[in-house]
């Protein structure tokens, strides 16, 4: 079934960007496939709980994490909310269902040595793409945005005389990023090889493919994680260990908590103070080696 009305509700209403709303509807779609298999219905609309539950089993045997399930069970919530708001169902039989328990994850940062080492001491080649893969690392780590902020970039979003970037975020939220000189430098380099490009097909966005098309996901994921392989020996090596990485960091050298939240694009201090965990335990080692009382 089309799930047209609800795309528009996402996406207009909402504020939702495009790759979520894209995700909501294949979950809802993978939803219908197995509902329509297992008990030959042709509408969502008119399933009950246990029908759920079933479909969720499946989830779970089929390997799928608990938080994966999760957020398919977030799409399939907001969906029945929204046929509720319309007046095409009269119960949700998602009202009284609980998330599945996960356990947090632990995000390790890269250190600021491993991240000086990556920019400082690897070698990038001079070319299109060698200065492309510096930026897009100096961009991540010096502004702490999310790889798809990232992708999104255009040549509108850098403002050289203030020394900042415009950056889309979630739901659509404008936010302004300081630009540091060093990223400033590497952006110029960049670009000199950019306007050489023999055919740019997408002359809007800042950060291209050598076949002049904007950047993808798992280049971004790629990049990073065979630059920092070279550098660090942590399990995850990803554009959101960047993000991280800038966070703590920043909280590190004594940042403002609500400074860092303006940075990141949070709406909330709660989203930030995730970060805060690795800055305490630098406070700890700073305290433990000054304090007078130390040494008793």
């Amino acid at each position: 079934m089309p799930f047209n009305k609800f795309a528009d509700y996402l996406l207009l209403e909402k504020n939702y960007s495009k790759l979520t709303v894209q995700a909501y509807q294949k979950d809802l779609e993978s939803f219908e496939a197995f509902i329509s298999e297992e008990y030959g219905s042709k509408s969502i609309k008119k399933v009950n709980y246990a029908q759920i539950r079933t479909w969720i089993v499946a989830l779970v045997e089929s390997g799928l994490t608990n938080r994966s399930i999760n957020r398919k069970i977030s799409s399939l919530s907001t969906y029945y909310k929204f046929l509720l708001k319309v007046g095409d169902i009269e119960v949700n039989p998602l009202a009284k269902h609980r998330a599945l328990k996960t356990s947090k994850r632990v995000q390790v940062p890269f250190s600021e040595a491993e991240v000086s080492t990556v920019l400082d001491e690897l070698h990038f080649e001079d070319s299109f793409e060698g200065w492309r893969d510096k930026l897009i690392i100096e961009l991540l780590y010096s502004t702490g945005i999310r790889r798809i902020e990232l992708i999104e970039l255009k040549r509108s979003s850098f403002d050289m005389g203030n020394k900042t970037i415009k950056v889309l975020g979630k739901r659509n939220k404008e936010r302004i990023v300081p630009l540091l000189k060093s990223v400033e430098q590497t952006l110029q380099r960049y670009l000199e090889h950019r306007n050489q490009l023999e055919n740019i097909q997408d002359s809007e966005h800042m950060l291209l493919t050598k076949k002049g098309v904007k950047i993808y996901e798992t280049l971004v994921y790629r990049l990073i994680n065979d630059y920092f392989s070279q550098a660090s020996s942590k399990v995850k090596k990803s554009p959101h260990i960047l993000r991280h990485s800038f966070a703590t960091h920043l909280l590190n050298q004594g940042a403002d908590l609500n400074a860092v939240k303006e940075l990141l694009g949070h709406t909330s201090l709660a989203a930030t103070q995730v970060y805060t965990h690795n800055s305490i335990a630098e406070l700890k080692k700073v305290h433990l080696k000054a304090h007078p009382r130390s040494k008793n």
